[in-house]
Protein backbone atom coordinates (compact mmCIF):
# COMPACT_ATOMS: atom_id res chain seq x y z
CA UNK A 1 0.00 0.00 0.00
CA UNK A 2 1.30 3.08 -0.70
CA UNK A 3 0.53 6.60 1.26
CA UNK A 4 -2.26 7.31 -0.92
CA UNK A 5 -4.27 4.14 -0.24
CA UNK A 6 -3.65 4.72 3.36
CA UNK A 7 -6.05 6.11 5.71
CA UNK A 8 -5.12 9.54 6.56
CA UNK A 9 -2.63 9.72 9.65
CA UNK A 10 -3.05 11.98 12.53
CA UNK A 11 -0.39 14.20 13.76
CA UNK A 12 1.00 12.07 16.54
CA UNK A 13 0.56 9.19 14.48
CA UNK A 14 3.27 10.42 11.91
CA UNK A 15 5.67 11.55 14.53
CA UNK A 16 5.48 8.02 15.89
CA UNK A 17 6.24 6.94 12.55
CA UNK A 18 9.64 9.38 12.15
CA UNK A 19 10.77 8.23 15.72
CA UNK A 20 10.00 3.95 14.58
CA UNK A 21 12.47 4.79 11.97
CA UNK A 22 15.29 7.16 13.60
CA UNK A 23 14.60 3.93 16.49
CA UNK A 24 15.63 1.34 13.53
CA UNK A 25 18.38 2.49 12.56
CA UNK A 26 20.02 2.04 16.40
CA UNK A 27 19.14 -1.69 15.79
CA UNK A 28 15.18 -1.20 18.10
CA UNK A 29 12.26 -2.48 17.32
CA UNK A 30 9.21 -0.68 17.95
CA UNK A 31 5.80 -0.82 18.63
CA UNK A 32 3.02 1.88 18.09
CA UNK A 33 0.30 2.23 20.66
CA UNK A 34 1.50 -0.48 23.20
CA UNK A 35 -0.81 -1.57 26.16
CA UNK A 36 1.86 -2.45 29.07
CA UNK A 37 -1.35 -2.97 31.31
CA UNK A 38 -4.78 -1.85 31.43
CA UNK A 39 -6.31 1.88 31.32
CA UNK A 40 -2.25 2.31 30.03
CA UNK A 41 -1.64 2.84 26.27
CA UNK A 42 2.11 3.85 25.07
CA UNK A 43 2.55 5.91 21.55
CA UNK A 44 5.64 4.29 21.27
CA UNK A 45 7.49 0.94 22.87
CA UNK A 46 11.25 0.09 21.47
CA UNK A 47 13.27 -2.68 22.74
CA UNK A 48 16.81 -2.62 22.11
CA UNK A 49 19.39 -5.14 20.68
CA UNK A 50 20.44 -6.15 24.48
CA UNK A 51 16.50 -6.49 25.82
CA UNK A 52 16.65 -2.69 26.85
CA UNK A 53 12.92 -1.31 26.63
CA UNK A 54 12.27 2.27 26.02
CA UNK A 55 8.70 4.62 26.32
CA UNK A 56 8.20 7.36 23.55
CA UNK A 57 5.32 9.45 24.00
CA UNK A 58 4.42 11.31 20.67
CA UNK A 59 2.96 15.16 21.82
CA UNK A 60 2.21 16.98 18.66
CA UNK A 61 0.90 20.27 20.37
CA UNK A 62 1.38 22.47 23.79
CA UNK A 63 -3.09 20.88 24.33
CA UNK A 64 -1.75 17.75 23.39
CA UNK A 65 0.94 17.76 26.26
CA UNK A 66 -0.89 19.34 28.93
CA UNK A 67 -4.26 17.40 28.69
CA UNK A 68 -1.76 14.09 29.38
CA UNK A 69 -1.22 13.76 33.12
CA UNK A 70 -0.50 10.10 33.52
CA UNK A 71 2.46 9.90 31.85
CA UNK A 72 4.52 9.41 34.46
CA UNK A 73 2.82 6.19 35.23
CA UNK A 74 4.59 4.78 32.16
CA UNK A 75 8.44 5.68 34.05
CA UNK A 76 7.62 2.73 35.31
CA UNK A 77 7.35 0.86 32.50
CA UNK A 78 10.53 1.48 30.62
CA UNK A 79 14.10 1.58 31.17
CA UNK A 80 13.98 5.16 29.45
CA UNK A 81 11.52 8.15 28.61
CA UNK A 82 11.27 10.08 25.77
CA UNK A 83 9.18 12.56 24.70
CA UNK A 84 8.77 12.90 20.48
CA UNK A 85 7.85 16.07 19.36
CA UNK A 86 8.12 18.36 15.91
CA UNK A 87 10.41 21.60 15.73
CA UNK A 88 7.62 24.06 16.55
CA UNK A 89 6.54 21.92 19.77
CA UNK A 90 7.44 24.19 22.82
CA UNK A 91 10.16 21.95 24.56
CA UNK A 92 10.43 24.30 27.61
CA UNK A 93 7.11 22.73 28.37
CA UNK A 94 8.77 19.30 28.78
CA UNK A 95 10.69 17.38 31.98
CA UNK A 96 14.18 18.30 31.97
CA UNK A 97 14.17 14.85 33.92
CA UNK A 98 13.14 12.65 30.37
CA UNK A 99 14.52 12.52 27.13
CA UNK A 100 13.48 14.65 23.93
CA UNK A 101 13.44 13.47 20.46
CA UNK A 102 12.43 15.92 17.75
CA UNK A 103 10.92 13.97 15.02
CA UNK A 104 8.91 14.48 11.59
CA UNK A 105 6.72 12.15 9.49
CA UNK A 106 9.90 10.25 8.19
CA UNK A 107 13.02 10.41 10.67
CA UNK A 108 14.03 11.66 14.09
CA UNK A 109 17.03 12.53 16.38
CA UNK A 110 17.51 12.06 19.78
CA UNK A 111 18.25 15.12 21.35
CA UNK A 112 18.60 14.32 24.89
CA UNK A 113 19.32 10.71 26.29
CA UNK A 114 16.40 9.86 29.04
CA UNK A 115 18.11 8.85 32.65
CA UNK A 116 18.12 5.01 32.98
CA UNK A 117 16.33 3.67 35.37
CA UNK A 118 16.68 -0.22 34.63
CA UNK A 119 13.53 -2.41 35.13
CA UNK A 120 12.77 -5.04 38.19
CA UNK A 121 13.92 -8.68 35.59
CA UNK A 122 10.35 -9.91 36.90
CA UNK A 123 8.68 -7.09 35.49
CA UNK A 124 11.08 -7.33 32.40
CA UNK A 125 10.36 -10.51 31.33
CA UNK A 126 6.65 -10.08 31.28
CA UNK A 127 6.91 -6.83 29.52
CA UNK A 128 9.20 -8.50 27.05
CA UNK A 129 7.03 -11.38 26.15
CA UNK A 130 3.85 -9.05 26.58
CA UNK A 131 5.74 -6.76 23.45
CA UNK A 132 7.00 -10.30 21.86
CA UNK A 133 2.74 -11.50 21.87
CA UNK A 134 1.64 -8.02 20.58
CA UNK A 135 4.06 -7.64 17.69
CA UNK A 136 3.28 -11.16 16.45
CA UNK A 137 -0.50 -10.46 16.81
CA UNK A 138 -0.23 -7.05 14.69
CA UNK A 139 1.71 -9.14 12.03
CA UNK A 140 -0.48 -11.84 12.05
CA UNK A 141 -3.50 -9.01 11.52
CA UNK A 142 -1.81 -7.77 8.32
CA UNK A 143 -1.27 -11.55 6.99
CA UNK A 144 -4.47 -12.74 7.86
CA UNK A 145 -7.19 -9.77 8.71
CA UNK A 146 -9.86 -12.20 9.76
CA UNK A 147 -8.12 -13.65 12.79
Amino acid sequence: MDDVTQPQMQPGQLLARGVCRHLASHDFVAVEEFVPERGKRVDVMAMGPKGEIWVIECKSSRVDFTSDCKWDGYLEWCDRYFWAVDTEFPTELLPNETGLIIADAYNAEIIRMGPEDKLAPARRKALTLRFARHAARRLQGLRDPRV
